[in-house]
């Protein structure tokens, strides 16, 4: 009888597993013909899109835009789950529009731009001309490092002194990478620097982040906090939190150092109670009309990644996997998930990228998919 019942077990186990690889090809199917209407209407320019609205349609923007790399990384992660050679072509097409982006030093945002297109199509091709075309990339973004305030400048724009925004811990990852592979320690050095800096004066005491911290270049103190994109000062951009947070498991899987785990865990247990019920972010947690606000996607997407990520790396990893699988469940959803040929082209509805410029508000944002497809994929890969 015990037999019996072991056997049963096995096969639902495999029976579930069966149905789960079975919804997981249904999905990326599904996603594939919609992201052939993108790649249609926009593949054949010299420009890559960044958003779409029924009024104007396409954003397209040149290759020095901050979002210029994620069609590439989108095509390369839709390469990987389908192993369709169709993306490949495609995604290659769209990262070799960037060329010359390795020499360029005026942005901070060259791990989005390069580490997401570049760094892809080498992890996924093995050809060391685009380990080459990282590796200086890294070089351009290590220029932007002031030991004085130990952080990397973000804008160069504005009235700040030395900008740097929680944004830019998303681009460290590059620099992490590029220290391994050139056997340079420097760029880790300006990594571990500038996320200890950024831990200790962006955060908040319940690890809320502020957006903006500008230094003095003189003193390296303090010059002012701000949350530009949020609704207020004091506010938490809910974007802003996610890229907090993604950041610090990044930090933590390539140094092993305890403090960047608390500090991504702790920026978890911060933003995790402030989830609505569907866990798809409202654009900012202390935005007084929630529930009545805009959501934001794009910030759904990057915590259903960082959760896959971090649930790895602790004993009870399982509660960040189930987060992580409620969010996809939303994204994937109707509510979030355009309808096939909708949205044109774009996977996921309902992100807002600046709400108080009135910019890209409830629209499709290129950034927002590829960490949705980067979702998946880490799912598939913890399935298998």
């Amino acid at each position: 009888m015990r037999r019996l019942i072991f056997i049963g077990v096995i096969v639902a186990i495999v029976a579930a597993c069966s149905s789960g690889k079975k919804d997981q090809t249904q999905l990326t199917s599904k996603l594939a013909d919609q992201l052939k209407v993108l790649v249609d209407s926009t593949n054949a320019q010299a420009k890559l899109p960044r958003s779409w609205t029924p009024e104007k349609g396409y954003r397209m923007i040149g290759k020095y835009d901050w979002c210029s790399g994620f069609p590439a990384g989108m095509y390369w992660y839709m390469y990987e789950l389908s192993q369709d050679n169709y993306w490949k072509e495609v995604a290659t097409r769209s990262t070799l529009k960037l060329d010359g982006l390795q020499h360029y030093t005026k942005t901070h945002d060259l791990g989005f731009m390069v580490f997401c297109s570049y760094g892809n199509a080498y992890r996924l091709t093995g050809d060391e001309a685009y380990k080459e075309f990282v590796i200086e990339a890294a070089e351009s973004l290590a220029s932007r490092f002031n030991p004085v305030t130990g952080a990397i400048r973000s804008w160069d724009w504005g009235k700040w002194q030395f900008p740097v925004i929680i944004d830019n811990m998303m681009n460290l990852e590059m620099l992490f990478w590029a220290s391994k592979v050139s056997g340079d320690n420097r760029f880790r050095d300006i990594a571990v620097t500038h996320a200890n800096t950024t831990l200790e004066h962006h955060f908040r005491e319940d690890m809320s982040s502020y957006h903006v911290v500008s230094y003095d270049t003189i003193t390296g103190e303090v010059e002012r906090k701000q949350t530009h994109q949020g609704y207020s000062d004091e506010s938490a951009w809910a974007r802003g939190q996610s890229w907090g947070l993604y950041g610090y498991v990044v930090c933590y899987r390539e140094t092993g150092d305890p403090k960047y785990l608390k500090a991504a865990e702790d920026i978890a247990a911060f933003i995790i109670p402030n989830l609505p019920e569907d866990l798809v972010p409202y654009w900012d947690y202390n935005d007084p009309k929630i529930p009545n606000v805009k959501r934001d996607a794009s910030a759904g997407a990057l915590l259903a990644s960082a959760f896959y990520e971090l649930g790895t790396m602790v004993e009870d990893g399982q509660r960040y996997f189930d987060l992580a699988d409620q969010l996809v469940e939303s994204l994937s959803s109707p509510e979030y998930l355009a309808e096939g040929g909708a949205n044109g082209g774009f996977l996921l509805k309902h992100c807002v990228g600046h709400l108080p410029g009135n910019s890209e508000i409830d629209v499709p944002l290129n950034y927002a998919d590829y960490y949705y497809l980067e979702a998946l994929k880490r799912k598939q890969d913890l399935k298998k």
